[in-house]
């Protein structure tokens, strides 16, 4: 896992998601990333695509205006929601609740691999408060 943090951009998948998504001028790649982890349903969820939905639910929370941390890490999609002034409708801001739910659900790879670490608590609370923007 190349994650060195608990939080949505702590790491390197979805700050290269980041960086993808800041290249764009619409929201169908939050849309796809989001349809991409939903359709994963009772099959396990890699944690790449995991990853990467959690990081467009939280981009779908900055483009509310429900910033979590802003950071180096968060810097460039900060800019771009800044740039773009898009309003995620509210079927997409419930399919970003949905993923965020389904990430921290069975079978995840990305759920197994933070519940085996000391810092489980941690991430499932910034999930928590992910779900809390959104």
């Amino acid at each position: 896992m190349g994650a060195w943090g608990v939080g949505t951009f702590e790491n390197d998948t979805a700050c290269d998601y980041a960086l993808e998504v800041a290249e764009t001028s619409n929201l169908s790649k939050l849309e796809s990333t989001l349809d991409h982890a939903l359709a994963s349903d009772k099959a396990y969820l890699e944690a790449p695509s995991a990853e990467e939905a959690l990081a467009a639910a939280d981009i779908i929370a900055r483009l509310r205006g429900r910033f979590g941390a802003r950071d180096a890490y968060t810097e460039k999609i900060d800019e771009w929601v800044g740039r773009v002034g898009l309003s995620p409708s509210d079927e997409l801001v419930e399919k970003a609740r949905r993923c965020v739910t389904r990430v921290m659900t069975q079978p995840s790879e990305l759920l197994d691999l933070w519940t085996e670490s000391d810092e489980f608590a941690s991430w499932r609370s910034s999930a928590e408060e992910l779900l809390r923007r959104l």
